[in-house]
């Protein structure tokens, strides 16, 4: 195990407590304010989508009537959302590294706190300039007040008059339906999708996280009742980083494809598929042995893809998302994100391979499960799972960086309407890393218990 990644491993408790779970949900009521609707007529659950939401966000946040463009608005109109959670929260992680104090010796210990706590702040602007040309914009904070571009882009929409013709600009979420952006979990351990995010230990490969939004451009194209959707983008592989730290000439591609079909009184289902494949440098330039960014080469490539399905029975509803992933050899080697330190490899010509290396692979799933007892009680479970199939070195134990992640969940939304929303949220994540204890290897375990009141308006 890299030191880097023992850091990380020891570090994780203190990041839990403070962990900005806030998850940059674009959750608009400003939306429902322009043209009269609650928000349960986009949302499931705010902020999840149903079917006429994301046909909505489809539409390039348009309803396609004369309602559309900003000149049939009242003056008073101002198209922005505020959304921040404060919370209680019990934060708990088995193995945490520690120097030898009074009655604990030098090692591993149990780590257990509690306290009151904020989330982050995310103010979201977006909505048409014109017809058919949208723009949306998320400024998000983490819970020091310390900003950062979560989403800036224009689109085009129904170029030619035709809904397969819509072109988006900037930063920007992938176009998966099952969105990590729009999640329903908030805790330390149960607000991110783990598939999403998931690089194997010692690996330098930053730049194949699919839930964090990138810098590109995107085609997408729907039918005209949006029951099927397909999508390509090409953006920078940067993970989203400003200024190409990294190297300017690296892109990854992105590709999707879905299909709606109505199952009459269950609801409407959706199935899709992804691919993203990309490269990314291995090779920086240095300047007093420190890497210059943007200088990055000795590109490697990355693939990941998978299927997704949205399947509602009545109240009841999951959704679902399968993933192989795959990383060049040099990436499982440690070569890759040397300017954050990630890695201590740096790809000079003439490095070679550890002898016997070889591409890491792995194999994941993720099912979140919803019961919908009515429009503002809503009990969710949630899973996530990633199972490495081939590890980058000889010897390295083959379930090393397994991830086993449980979230128990409900949300009460005491107000839902066209102004506001304000729900009560108690949530339980448990999160199992194997063999990533910092000292003794073992199985990392941690668990997150909070109780938070999420609102936006």
């Amino acid at each position: 195990m890299t030191s880097s990644r023992k850091v990380v491993s020891g570090l994780l408790f203190s990041v839990v407590c403070v962990l900005l779970f806030s998850p940059s949900a674009n959750a608009f009521p400003a939306f429902a304010r322009k043209y009269g609707l609650r928000c349960s007529a986009c949302h499931e659950a705010w902020p999840m989508l149903n079917y006429f939401g994301q046909k909505f966000k489809d539409n390039g946040y348009q309803l396609m009537n004369d309602r559309d463009s900003p000149v049939w608005q009242n003056p008073s109109y101002w198209p922005v959302t505020f959304r921040i959670t404060p919370f209680w929260s019990r934060e708990s992680t088995n193995k945490v590294a520690v120097d030898t104090t009074a009655g604990i010796n030098a090692g591993e210990t149990q780590l257990t706190n509690s306290s009151f706590n904020v989330s982050g702040l995310d103010i979201l602007s977006g909505g048409t300039l014109e017809n058919n040309l949208s723009v949306l914009f998320v400024l998000s904070s983490d819970e020091f007040a310390s900003f950062h571009f979560e989403s800036v882009n224009v689109r085009f929409d129904n170029v030619f008059h035709s809904p397969w013709a819509n072109f988006k600009f900037g930063k920007f979420e992938l176009d998966n339906f099952v969105s990590e952006k729009r999640e329903l979990t908030l805790s330390g351990n149960g607000a991110t999708y783990q598939i999403y995010h998931f690089i194997p230990v010692g690996d330098g490969n930053i730049f194949g996280q699919m839930g964090d939004n990138q810098f590109g451009a995107e085609w997408m194209g729907h039918s005209f009742n949006d029951r099927t959707r397909a999508s390509a983008a090409v953006f920078s592989s940067t993970d989203g980083n400003v200024d190409d730290p990294y190297g300017k000439n690296a892109y990854t591609g992105f590709f999707t494809a879905s299909q709606a079909f109505d199952a009459g009184k269950a609801g409407v289902e959706r199935i899709g598929a992804y691919v993203m494949y990309g490269e990314a440098p291995t090779f920086y330039l240095t300047s007093g042995g420190a890497p210059i960014p943007g200088s990055g080469t000795g590109n490697k490539t990355f693939s990941r893809e998978g299927i997704e399905g949205l399947i509602y029975l009545g109240k009841f509803n999951f959704q679902f998302v399968t993933q192989h992933g795959e990383d060049s050899a040099w990436f499982g080697a440690c070569y890759g994100d040397l300017v954050d330190g990630i890695c201590p490899n740096n790809n000079i010509p003439g490095t070679v391979l550890p002898a016997g290396a070889r591409n890491p692979t792995w194999n994941g799933a993720y099912a979140e499960f919803h019961y919908t007892l009515n429009p503002q009680l809503i009990f969710i479970e949630k899973n996530d799972w990633v199972r490495m199939s081939q590890q980058a070195l000889p010897g390295t134990p083959g379930n090393l960086g397994n991830i086993d992640n449980y979230t128990f969940a409900l949300r009460w939304y005491v107000i839902m309407n066209n102004r506001a929303g304000f729900a009560l949220h108690p949530e339980y994540s448990w999160l199992r890393l194997r063999g990533e204890s910092p000292v003794t290897g073992s199985d990392l375990t941690s668990s997150s218990l909070m109780l938070g009141w999420d609102f936006d308006f």
